[in-house]
Parts: structure tokens; C-alpha cells; sequence
């Protein structure tokens, strides 16, 4: 449990009581390699191997409050990684898709999620900004690594009246968290929101002759 946690990130401005419920529910201890596990409820993003890091906390719980979650929605999320994102978005949503395109860390998310009982979680290893178009529309998107735009495949699989957030920029720099909201009409309109900084978006490699470019 990370009620302490909970408190840290509600005086630093995350104000969604769902929100911190879950973040207080879950330890992040679960997440994290064992030598981190000291560390793991600092506010600040920790390396979980093969160049990847579970998000700072603040990031988390403010990327999953601009979602706006009511607890019916489908969600996909682009980039597993340590699970901990995911578990939040369980906690919080009907359904979650989780792509991740590393098998090992893949492996690891579904073992943390399988030991906390969250079965709502459907995992699948691949290209993340291509999305999961066979169980697409999704209510909401997240994306948690940074893409230089946001990719089109998630926008035409996110459904009318949804809404997705994700982190638009260069890679190993600053970039900006994006909001893309869905409207009725499928017009998509976007706005920015506060500068950060994620590892960026691995990519399949392109296949012979073609382009693996979203």
C-alpha cells in the first residue's frame, strides 16, 4: 500500500479521489527491480532494465487524471512497461489493452498484474503506436513514451467522445503531454498541456521492402 504516496502527490496537486485510491491501493515496490525497492515510492522515474523506467508518480497519477476515467470506459495503453500504469488503469477502468513491444518486460508486467488479481488486463507484445485495431474503438488511449507525432493509427482507433494523452516530441529531450480529444463528429482536436520527458516509443523494425512507419 502507498498511502503516504497518496498524500504527496494530492499536496503536489493531483486531485481525483479515484485516482489517488488507486495509487494509494498499489505498492509500487512490485514494479520496481529488487535493489530499487528502497526507492520505489519516490517521486521520481527509476530504471526497470533494457533501457526503459517505471514513470515518476506525479506523471502517472496526472496522465491517468486527464483521462478523465469513470470506470466503464475501454482503454489502451501504448508501452507497458513495469505494469504499474496498467495496474492504475485497471483499478480505474472496465477494460485495459497493454501493448508492450518487449517480451521480457512484457513477461514481467503480466506477472506483476497476475499476482495483484487484476484480471482486466489483456497484454500483448508488438508495435504499440500501431494500436490493437481488432479491439479497437477504445474510450481512452495512453500513450507512455514519447512519439515526434502523434500516431495516426491511434486516432482512428480512438472512439467519438474519446480521449487520448501522450507525450509528443524528440526523442531524449523535453517533450510536451498532449491531449487529442475526440469529438462526436470525429474531428480530433488537440492541446498541450505541461513539458516531460520519457524515453521514447521503440518502434518494429520495418520489414523487407516495406515500412514499419505508423
Amino acid at each position: 500500500m502507498s498511502e503516504e504516496l497518496a498524500r504527496r502527490l494530492s499536496a503536489a496537486g493531483i486531485s481525483d479521489p479515484r485516482v489517488l485510491e488507486a495509487v494509494a491501493r498499489l505498492a509500487r515496490r512490485q514494479f520496481v527491480p529488487p535493489s530499487l525497492v528502497a526507492e520505489a515510492d519516490e517521486d521520481r522515474p527509476l530504471p526497470i532494465g533494457l533501457g526503459q523506467t517505471i514513470s515518476q508518480p506525479f506523471v502517472v497519477a496526472y496522465m491517468t487524471e486527464q483521462l478523465r476515467l469513470e470506470g466503464w470506459e475501454k482503454v489502451l495503453e501504448v508501452g507497458t512497461g513495469s505494469g504499474y500504469q496498467a495496474a492504475v488503469l485497471a483499478l480505474l477502468a472496465r477494460e485495459v489493452f497493454s501493448i508492450e513491444i518487449l517480451p521480457e518486460l512484457a513477461e514481467r508486467a503480466e506477472r506483476a498484474l497476475q499476482g495483484l488479481g487484476l484480471r482486466n488486463v489483456q497484454l500483448r507484445v508488438g508495435d504499440g503506436a500501431l494500436g490493437w485495431p481488432e479491439a479497437a474503438p477504445f474510450d481512452r488511449i495512453m500513450v507512455t513514451a514519447a512519439c515526434p507525432e502523434v500516431p495516426p493509427p491511434l486516432v482512428t482507433q480512438l472512439a467519438p467522445g474519446g480521449r487520448m494523452i501522450l507525450p509528443v516530441g524528440e526523442p531524449f529531450d523535453f517533450q510536451v503531454l498532449r491531449v487529442v480529444q475526440k469529438g462526436r463528429d470525429g474531428a480530433a482536436v488537440e492541446s498541450d498541456l505541461l513539458p516531460v520527458r520519457f524515453v521514447p516509443l521503440t518502434r518494429a523494425a520495418p520489414a523487407a521492402g516495406g515500412s514499419a512507419s505508423a
